[in-house]
């Protein structure tokens, strides 16, 4: 296997604060990786690197000659001059410059042969159909929307839908799920299982990591740690490492306290001449120990004692744009729940939050709030960061302390418990990495207590062990959390309940976690398909002794020679069908099936409905032919 991009001792520094220190990694041809480490710790220099807009202070990266690298930043830029699709064909630009270039050449050109091969390879003769399907399984808005009028997650669509066109031979992907939904996550996970080249992701979604990832990179103290399988595997080598490099430190710990004692002899001890033991002495005592990495303390405020009455939602709708969001919905909120709002984007989940807090009034319906309830609301729309101000500026708003249950703490201290050193806290904004900025606005809105937290997809941009902690907090949290997501690992360590959209303005309501409700609903699909094959039989009866009267004003016709062998072979191939849908109706109702098959749920839902799809019509043919026959005989 050759390799396609390697970086050699890399170093970059911010002030006096190396990111990448010395740091060389080797990317291979067929790779599938994942990167991962704290917020700040220079992933995205890393990637900004590896993509050739920005050099390292010091270092070498070399390139496999001709190698084509498509790259999603999270602070990605879309031309406004264009429309959605424009921007999105952009990504495959050299694709269509070899298109061009082939249509321009006489037919007789010497140059044909090698265009075309290249363009075969890179599958551009059906590029137009690829960016159709990717902007359909991505819910990109319209081709001809102009990119001022589209929100920030439709702009975000947009971007991974202009990277991945492409096929480049290195693909390179910044958070690519964050503002996608489930359905969308799926699809790009289909779509790295089946892309031919390198791929390099850097995402919190745990889930996506444990299913694309086939190599984990961490990036710890300016170098990189490589460990081979997926993030679950990586979980497990680190904590290996970290025992492993306990045991170092011990021995070393040890071999110091006993040869300090023997030091302390002072000039009897050199009397002995025993030089070599003095250098090993000191060579050791100079070495550093392994890095302990901190954690957030997430500081959520105590939150005050809620009422009998939290929250109650009676009768509830909301028209939106001209169609129904939601209608009819009745749920009452109570002490002590964590409740996951998931769902497609655009059904309506973060309308619900904004009508409960009073920011939108429903179409139809109630809500009565308890008198003792206190919302502290978390939007999608956090960066309202001033990039002029320090981190304590921020926070503070001029007060010296934060207000914290019955007491109070400084606002420095405050800060350092989101992993702000003191350097940090007297940045501005505008040098601040995007998982500080993160911490930093979560740092501003948490200390504003309360007791409903609403969390409007809180994990964007959340490094991991932040994202841990986070779910920890909240787990804790003695008041009530309401919170959306597509983060199914997120949804299922945290709630305790699931508001799931489900379309066609239908709030499903679920106790339990994520995983729980969707096998819920699976085992509803599977009984309510085995109800609709219950009536297969008659309906196959039916089919099988009705015949078509023959016409009186037209001689009938016989069946050709291939209709005749369709004929024949109709009732195996409609037993063939009927055996598929029962298969995999079985593989639903198999209480093991999200642990051998959690990643083939969508695949093999779309299978179950094209097989039951197919049973009807087989026996419309089967009837027609039938009685074609019986009319001619």
């Amino acid at each position: 296997m050759s390799t396609i991009i390697t970086a050699t001792d890399i170093t970059v520094r911010y002030g006096e604060r190396a990111v990448l220190d010395e740091a060389t990694l080797g990317i291979d041809e067929g790779d599938r990786i994942g990167l991962v480490g704290r917020n700040g710790c220079g992933k995205t220099t890393f990637l900004r690197i590896l993509a050739g807009l920005q050099s390292p202070d010091s270092g070498d990266v070399k390139r496999r000659r001709d190698l084509v690298v498509s790259y999603l930043p999270q602070d990605f830029m879309l031309d406004a001059a264009k429309s959605v699709e424009g921007n999105i064909r952009d990504g495959a630009k050299h694709v269509l410059n070899l298109i061009a270039e082939f249509e321009s050449l006489p037919h007789d050109s010497k140059r044909h042969e090698e265009l075309e091969h290249r363009i075969v390879a890179l599958e551009g003769w059906s590029l137009d159909q690829r960016i159709a399907t990717a902007m359909s399984h991505l819910n990109c808005p319209a081709g001809d929307r102009r990119i001022e009028t589209l929100s920030g997650g439709e702009k975000r669509r947009v971007a991974m839908c202009r990277a991945i066109v492409s096929l480049p031979d290195l693909l390179i992907l910044d958070e690519p799920t964050n503002h996608l939904d489930p359905e969308s996550i799926d699809w790009v996970a289909d779509f790295l299982d089946e892309f031919h080249g390198t791929y390099l992701v850097v995402t919190h979604d745990r889930y996506f990591l444990d299913r694309v990832a086939k190599r984990m990179i961490e990036l710890s103290d300016g170098r990189f740690f490589s460990h081979n399988g997926n993030y679950t595997d990586y979980l497990l080598a680190k904590a290996e490492r970290q025992e492993a490099d306990a045991t170092i430190e011990h021995k070393r710990q040890m071999f110091l306290k006993k040869e300090l004692a023997w030091v302390r002899q002072g000039p009897r001890a050199q009397r002995s001449k025993q030089k070599d033991r003095f250098e090993r002495y000191y060579d050791t005592a100079a070495q550093a120990g392994p890095v302990i990495e901190e954690d957030v303390e997430l500081c959520i405020p105590p939150p005050p004692p809620l009422g009998n009455r939290v929250v109650e939602l009676s009768n509830l709708g909301m028209d939106l744009g001209g169609r129904t969001l939601f209608s009819g919905f009745n749920f009452t909120l109570q002490n002590g729940q964590r409740i996951g709002v998931a769902g497609r984007n655009g059904l309506g989940k973060t309308t619900l939050l904004k009508i409960i807090i009073s920011e939108l009034k429903p179409t139809e319906g109630t809500v009565k709030v308890g008198q003792l309830t206190r919302f502290n609301y978390v939007d999608q729309g956090r960066l309202q960061l001033r990039e002029e101000h320090t981190a304590l500026e921020e926070v503070s708003e001029g007060r010296e302390f934060v207000i914290f249950g019955d007491g109070k703490i400084s606002v420095r201290s405050y800060l350092k418990r989101f992993l702000f050193a003191d350097d940090r806290i007297m940045t501005q904004v505008k040098y601040l990495s995007g998982g500080e900025r993160s911490r930093l606005l979560l740092a501003r809105i948490l200390k504003n207590g309360g007791n409903f937290l609403i969390l409007d997809e809180p994990t964007n941009d959340l490094d991991l062990p932040t994202l841990r902690v986070l779910e920890e907090a909240l787990i804790a949290f003695p008041g009530v959390v309401l919170v959306v997501s597509h983060d199914r690992y997120f949804l299922n360590r945290v709630c305790t309940d699931v508001l799931a959209f489900e379309g066609d303005g239908k709030i499903s309501h679920s106790v339990g976690d994520y995983d729980y409700y969707l096998e819920k609903k699976q085992r509803a699909a599977v009984a309510a398909s085995r109800q609709s094959a219950a009536i297969l039989p008659v309906n196959k009866s039916t089919a099988l002794s009705r015949t078509a009267a023959p016409s009186k004003a037209a001689k009938p016709r016989k069946l050709s020679f291939k209709e005749q062998r369709e004929l024949e072979g109709m009732e195996a191939q409609i037993h063939a069908v009927e055996a598929e849908v029962a298969r995999i109706e079985g593989l639903f109702a198999d209480p093991e099936f999200f642990r051998k098959h959690a990643t083939q749920v969508n695949q093999l839902t779309t299978e179950l409905d094209a097989a039951k799809e197919k049973v009807p019509k087989l026996y419309s043919r089967w009837e027609e032919l039938e009685g074609i026959r019986t009319a001619s005989s």
